[in-house]
């Protein structure tokens, strides 16, 4: 009988299955190691660019933040030349406010009357004069009176006065005035 010796060739088989799955082995865990290393190139470059991107919009950021800051620089520099205007143009108009009241009263006196004191209060003018007569001061009342700018003429005293020996009526009268605006406290002063 013949005899055939079949194990080294179930060896050889066996080697070379090892060797198959040895070199499946190592070329599966190199390609995981490969994917494995793109997969991380790709999230760190990600993470780069995002982080680059979060720089740039936190510069975009303070950028903002400086124009904002002029922004409001430039608001608050506009208030106060507002109110610089506005205190101008109130000035101008008490400055021409008592040139031409005076204009309208000097226009108001007759003749022989005359004035020898004026105050004006918050809107309030009162007049101290001398006449002749208790006619020109009821002529320079109902001129007064005549005038639009002013209101409630009253007089407050008439009396009987001498001066150099001559009789005269020394009298009071005040007024309001109809367009009187009471300035405006300053609202930038903190309490």
């Amino acid at each position: 009988m013949i005899k055939i010796n079949l194990l080294p060739v179930r060896a050889a088989k066996k080697k070379e299955t090892t060797r198959q799955q040895i070199s499946i082995l190592v070329i599966t865990v190199v390609g995981t190691i490969v994917v494995c290393i793109l997969l991380y190139s790709m999230a760190i470059s990600k993470i780069s660019t995002t982080k680059e991107d979060i720089a740039k919009t936190e510069q975009e950021i303070q950028q903002l933040k400086t124009k904002i800051g002029e922004i409001d620089n430039i608001k608050k520099l506009q208030a106060e030349v507002k109110k610089k205007l506005d205190i101008l143009s109130r000035l101008r108009k008490e400055k021409t406010g008592p040139v031409s009241r005076l204009a309208l009263l000097s226009n108001a006196v007759p003749d022989k009357l005359w004035l020898t004191k004026y105050t004006e209060a918050n809107g309030v003018i009162s007049i101290s004069g001398v006449a002749f007569s208790e006619d020109d001061i009821a002529a320079f009342m109902k001129n007064l009176q005549a005038i639009p700018d002013f209101s409630n003429v009253e007089l407050q005293v008439s009396e009987q006065t001498e001066i150099n020996k001559t009789k005269a009526k020394r009298f009071d009268i005040t007024f309001k005035l109809t367009a009187f605006a009471p300035p405006e406290p300053d609202k930038s002063v903190k309490k």
